[in-house]
């Protein structure tokens, strides 16, 4: 299964989220709240039963519910600036948030998903989200790191940051793109070029924890549109551990000899 089949995957176990006795307004407000999202939401009503409640599913199965008071920011004076949209906080794990902020918005809800599709995510977006992986990468200083750029034009703009993540010497960094612009001078991480439209065509980047699941996260993101990305992130130690074992087999070397769609290059 390549990196877009793998998005195409996720996507097509879209959740739905449904509110229950509710006014109209909190529902379009938890709309635009998860916009950028691949979450339905919708509106019910039952004839006996609390009010303002959702539910989530997956795939028709329950998975949580929650009060609309925990799904919707908060609006004391303590809490200015301080609440995250969704979209905001690619690539941040439930530790990370809870210094961060009191609560981000949705957050009960998106801790059940294990791969929580964004929609439209600009690569200023991307950027973000790929730095928080970076940042983890860094503190727990071991184990693979894998990021592809598109290009090699992309990639010799970040050149210094994977040099430096590459100097962690228990941290074995590995950059993908695809042979457009010049390659940039590397020290410290290996780069991989890639023949094949889907690394031109996906963003990504992927932690293998350094041996702790729990640290592995992964972003994978199809451009499909000029800037504009459609994709997931996941905390989950089997989808992070597919990511990199395909990004291996396809693009790697074995026995110093490269694979098919590759034109590798050490460090």
């Amino acid at each position: 299964m390549s990196l877009i089949e793998l998005i195409a995957g996720v996507e097509a176990h879209e959740a739905t989220l449904t509110v229950f006795n509710a006014d109209s307004a909190v529902t379009a407000t938890l709309r635009e709240h998860f916009a950028d999202r691949n979450i339905e939401i919708a509106a019910a009503k039952t004839p006996s039963g609390p009010e303002n409640y959702a539910v989530l599913e997956r795939d028709g199965a329950f998975v949580t519910a929650v009060t609309v008071d925990e799904l919707l920011p908060q609006s004391g004076p303590e809490d200015a600036g301080s609440v995250e949209s969704g979209g905001d906080s690619a690539g941040q794990g439930v530790e990370d948030i809870d210094k961060r902020s009191p609560r981000r918005v949705g957050q009960r809800i998106l801790d059940h998903l294990d791969e929580t599709m964004f929609t439209s995510y600009s690569r200023a977006d991307m950027v973000a989200a790929s730095r928080e992986i970076e940042d983890r990468a860094w503190r727990v200083g071991d184990g693979e790191l894998h990021a592809g750029f598109q290009t090699l034009d992309v990639l010799t703009g970040e050149s210094d940051t994977y040099d430096l993540l590459g100097e962690k010497e228990a941290l074995d960094v590995h950059a993908y793109a695809a042979d457009e612009g010049d390659a940039p001078d590397v020290e410290h991480y290996t780069v991989h070029i890639g023949q094949t439209a889907e690394i031109r065509e996906t963003w990504f980047v992927a932690y293998d924890g350094g041996g702790i699941d729990e640290a592995k996260c992964a972003l994978l993101a199809e451009e499909r549109a000029p800037g504009e990305f459609f994709g997931f992130w996941s905390y989950d130690p089997e989808t992070v551990d597919y990511i990199i074992d395909y990004l291996t087999d396809r693009y790697g070397t074995v026995n110093g000899e490269q694979t098919e769609g590759d034109a590798g290059r050490s460090r």
